[in-house]
């Protein structure tokens, strides 16, 4: 029997229609390519896809776009995709945001998947709102979580609003697909098992229509990286507002050079013009899972704290007793930054210096 919509779907929107639920089943993940293969972005979203799935008791589709992508199904098989959609062709050699978008529409007008997963990188946050605008779908960005209505087969699509201080459970049920995006590094990458590859369908496709490009690839350099990414470091140093000015932050790469560590800063330091967006650490920025992270002159507002919920310890230092971030932090300093951070920098080197010369340690 046609499961009916909830309210009348052509008076909720009459420029949309309506669709039949019935007829889209699946979950897709869209995989993004890059110059190392699939990122690990992409195959993080099979963690989520697998609970999804599961729930609705279908399986996953990996989607493969671009130029000698084929190889690379087999990868998508071993963290968790059931079968692969390949389309291979030069066409589709550089990413642009339309022609991609496009192809994956064309894609789900065939296939119809009830749900896709994409991964929240640069790339994924413009080509998901391309797709579902396109098929005037409902979209839900940086996910943390999701859970299933098994009866209405609608996908609790579970993000923090509002500051991140509560949860929203947002669910669309007039509309397939359902599309949803998750930051890296929020979900764990699945196990890989090699025994996977080859076990399942790999289905090449041919995308007819391919439009013009509204961008062209001028030039393309690769920036050199000196430090590992701001979210795969063991040891993260944050500074924020209260470090005062820009100078701040060089005591803070002196102190990570001692230890190892990798410097990122709150959203108001970005604002700030101290720090590149791309270290910026919180709900609008990145994900880290370090060992330690080391909060320097941040207030600890819930959407930077978003951003360090899987360190698994974090140290505050500030010279506001109220300062939100020191009830939260596992060991709290209350001091002037610019006494502590020398200070530490001064031990760190005295027991590097003693550790070369053989000498005990007694801390």
């Amino acid at each position: 029997m046609s499961q009916k919509p909830q309210g009348d779907c052509g008076d909720i929107c009459p420029e949309w229609g309506c669709r039949n639920k019935d007829e889209y089943r699946g979950v897709w993940v869209v995989g993004e390519v890059d110059e190392n293969g699939l990122s690990e972005a992409s195959l993080q979203m099979l963690t989520p896809a697998r609970k999804v799935a599961s729930k609705l008791g279908t399986k996953i589709t990996g989607v493969l776009i671009g130029h000698n992508v084929k190889g690379l199904a087999d990868q998508f098989m071993e963290y968790g995709a059931d079968d692969v959609i390949v389309v291979d062709d030069e066409r589709f050699k550089e990413y642009v945001p339309n022609v991609f978008g496009e192809a994956v529409v064309e894609l789900v007008k065939k296939y119809k998947p009830e749900m896709i997963f994409i991964a929240g990188t640069m790339r994924g946050r413009e080509l998901a709102p391309f797709i579902a605008n396109h098929l005037r779908s409902g979209i839900t960005a940086d996910c943390t979580d999701f859970d299933v209505d098994e009866k209405t087969r609608d996908v609790f699509q579970i993000r923090p609003p509002f500051g991140a201080v509560l949860l929203a459970y947002i669910r669309t049920p007039n509309r397939r697909p359902q599309l949803a995006t998750a930051r890296p590094n929020v979900f764990p990458l699945p196990p890989r098992d090699p025994s996977r590859a080859g076990k399942g369908e790999i289905i090449e496709e041919k995308v007819e229509h391919v439009p013009v490009p509204k961008s062209r690839l001028v030039s393309r350099k690769v920036v050199p990286r000196t430090e590992a990414p701001i979210e795969k470091a063991e040891i993260v140093v944050g500074g924020g507002k209260g470090l005062g000015s820009a100078e701040g932050f060089k005591m803070l790469e002196e102190l990570a050079k001692e230890i190892g560590a990798v410097v990122g800063g709150s959203r108001k330091a970005v604002d700030l013009g101290w720090i590149p967006h791309e270290r910026q650490i919180g709900q609008t920025g990145k994900s880290i899972k370090s060992v330690i992270y080391m909060a320097v002159g941040i207030s600890g507002a819930a959407q930077h704290m978003f951003g360090v919920r899987e360190a698994e310890v974090v140290v505050a230092i500030n010279n506001d007793p109220s300062a939100p971030i020191l009830s939260q932090a596992d060991y709290g300093v209350v001091a002037d930054y610019r006494e502590v951070i020398p200070n530490l920098i001064k031990l760190v080197r005295e027991i590097k210096d003693r550790l070369a010369k053989g000498e005990p340690i007694d801390l």
